[in-house]
Parts: structure tokens; sequence; C-alpha cells
């Protein structure tokens, strides 16, 4: 199939993660290989999955389940995995660089080949999530990677409320958009449930945009020891795949571990994207505003 055109098929992974790593390396590569069997040539694996979501407290003892990218066990496990069965998997692992940390993801295209890094960009911190105490703000800015089967957007969790980040994505190229996530229910307010926003947001880059998303979410019930006692999020699944218009075409629930395939003829989404006019009649001059923080000054 020639690069980045065509009939492609995408895979989201849905699974509980236990704390300990070998496990869930073993359960993400079982999963991968179920995607493959569907017919998947990118899988998409949950944001963090070699442990629990360890952003529910602020230990120093927890900086040691960073890793630094090269010479990472699990993406060396996936570069292996990807070659073996031909497929393109983003592997999302906290990354050590020096005295810097960052929340991450390393794409492996169809061959092995580590195609590059991508760190996330905005960092939540607020009950629950407190990602700040762990991650640097991500230094690579959006990219584009040019895998065997497509040209993918990868940003992670957080960044899915920015509409700016897909947009930036798919205007350097991106045909698909993939988004690895951890989110669930809210320490603070066990009331509060996002799941319907947090999938009509990313319907609506999809559907901005003329392009597949795919979000991969993780589930189960996961209680992490604080300063002030335990913390516990029950992680709400519904890892989904949209289509182009922004329709869901696949959906997981809440509970269940799933693997979720759907088909797109690229071809066809391009001609659409540039038929529906959203690209050409662009007004950068016009987007000023957005490089500040408070819309105060537009003449920058």
């Amino acid at each position: 199939m020639e690069k980045g055109r065509g009939v492609v098929v995408v895979a989201a992974l849905q699974f509980a993660c236990s704390d300990e790593v070998s496990s869930n390396a073993d359960k993400a590569e079982r999963l991968v290989r179920a995607a493959h069997g569907k017919g998947a040539s990118i899988v998409l694996i949950q944001e963090l999955f070699e442990g629990y979501y360890f952003c529910q407290a602020q230990r120093e003892d927890f900086f040691q389940r960073a890793k630094p990218y090269k010479g990472h066990p699990t993406i060396q496990r996936m570069q292996k995995l990807a070659r073996e069965l031909g497929v393109v998997i983003p592997v999302s692992f906290f990354e050590e660089a020096n005295n810097a940390h960052y929340n991450s993801v390393a794409v492996i295209d169809a061959d092995g080949t580590d195609l590059g890094l991508y760190r996330k960009s905005h960092i939540p911190d607020g009950p629950g999530y407190q990602e700040k105490f762990y991650f640097n703000p991500g230094d690579t800015g959006f990219k584009v990677f040019e895998t065997k089967f497509a040209k993918i957007g990868i940003a992670i969790c957080w960044d899915q409320w920015f509409p700016e980040a897909a947009r930036a994505m798919v205007l350097q190229g991106a045909e698909i958009l993939f988004y690895p996530t951890a989110i669930g229910s809210e320490p603070q307010d066990q009331g509060l449930d996002s799941r319907d926003h947090w999938k009509r947001v990313m319907q609506g880059h999809a559907g901005a945009n003329l392009v597949p998303l795919v979000a991969s979410n993780r589930i189960g019930k996961e209680i992490i020891k604080t300063e002030h006692g335990d913390s516990q999020i029950t992680f709400y699944g519904n890892s989904f795949i949209a289509g182009p218009s922004g329709e869901i075409v696949a959906i997981a629930n809440d509970k269940d571990e799933d693997v979720l395939v759907a088909e797109f003829d690229l071809d066809k989404i391009k001609s659409k994207r540039h038929s529906w006019g959203v690209f050409r009649d662009r007004r950068p001059e016009l987007y000023k505003v957005l490089l500040t923080l408070d819309g105060s000054n537009k003449d920058l």
C-alpha cells in the first residue's frame, strides 16, 4: 500500500491496569495481537499503560517510574511486536530526560522503526490529576508522523481539550488523530461525570478538521496512597473511534476490556476535506489573538 494513501484500519485498546509493568505490557501485547487479528494496521494503547495512573498523589518515589527514551524496555518490546505484526504502535511512557520529565509517546512504524517522540504539551493540575508535579510541559510542539499506512497526529489526554492542537496537527498533514488517555471520576466530586463532554469535544475535532479520530482510555478502579489518605479514581473507558464528520463509528463501554476497530478510506476523506472548504477559507492573519493568553494584545 502506498504510504499515507488508501484504506486503513485503526484500533483503540481499552483495559484495566495493574501496578506491575510486565503484566500490563503482556496485556497490551495480547490486545495488539487481537487488533491485528481484526485487520488493524495502526493500534492505539492508552496513556501511561505501564502502571496505575500515579498522578493522583504528589510522591517523590513515583519519579522512579520514569525511564529514558533511548533503551526504554517497553518501547523496545513494542518495536519487536510492531515489526513482527507489521503494525504501527504509538507507545505512551513516563520519560526521564536528565533532570526533566515528560509524559511522552514514541511512535513505532510497521517495520519496528522508532519515528520519534511527542511530549505532552498541556499539563493538568487538579484533584486526582496532579500532573504538574511530575511532568515538564512538552517541548516538541505538535507533530505529524509519516507511518507506512497514514500520516498521523498524536496528542495526549489533556491535549484533547484544545482545538488548537488538533488543528495544528491537521494543518501539518495529519490524516488521522490519536489521543491516548487516562480519565475517569473526580476525587473531589463523585457526582461529576465528564465522559459525554470528553467525547463531544473530540468528536468536534474530528468534524472541524474532517479527519478520523481515535481515543483510547483505561477502565477500572485505582487507589493511590497520598499524604492525605487514599485517593480513588474509577476510569470510565468509553474509548471510541470517530469518523471525519465527528460521528462515532465504534465505542466501548465503561467496564469491559475491548478492542475497537474501524476502516477508513483516506482518499475519499481527503477529497471530502478539500471540497468542504474549511481549509480553503481559513484566515490565519485574523487569528493573532490566539497568540495571547487574555485576548488583549492582538498586535503581536
